[in-house]
């Protein structure tokens, strides 16, 4: 897979900023069929840091609803990757969110 394939999108929630400021680890919405290793050097290649540990977890799928007439919509499972930097590497995207 080629890394743009592999890193779908940052997550940017208040515990992916805590855990950036703190633990040094950013979260990516990542493909369905990527696995540690892809992450790794996906991250590695594009921004240019040095990964130290990578974690992978599946979000189950859940159902919403959405508006008044109770439509329930069913929102599909995804995969997401928590990636540990060396001390010292950022990466620039996430600054100044």
């Amino acid at each position: 897979m080629h890394p743009y394939e592999v890193l779908k999108r940052p997550v940017v929630t208040e515990k992916s900023m805590r855990l950036q400021d703190t633990e040094n680890q950013y979260v990516f919405e990542v493909d369905r069929r990527a696995n540690r290793l892809l992450v790794k050097q996906a991250v590695e290649e594009r921004f240019d840091v040095k990964v130290i540990d990578v974690n992978i977890v599946i979000m189950k799928a859940k159902t919403r609803r959405r508006s008044r007439n109770s439509l329930a919509v069913r929102v599909q499972p995804w995969k997401k990757a928590i990636v540990t930097l060396k001390r010292g590497d950022r990466i620039q995207v996430f600054e100044g969110v």
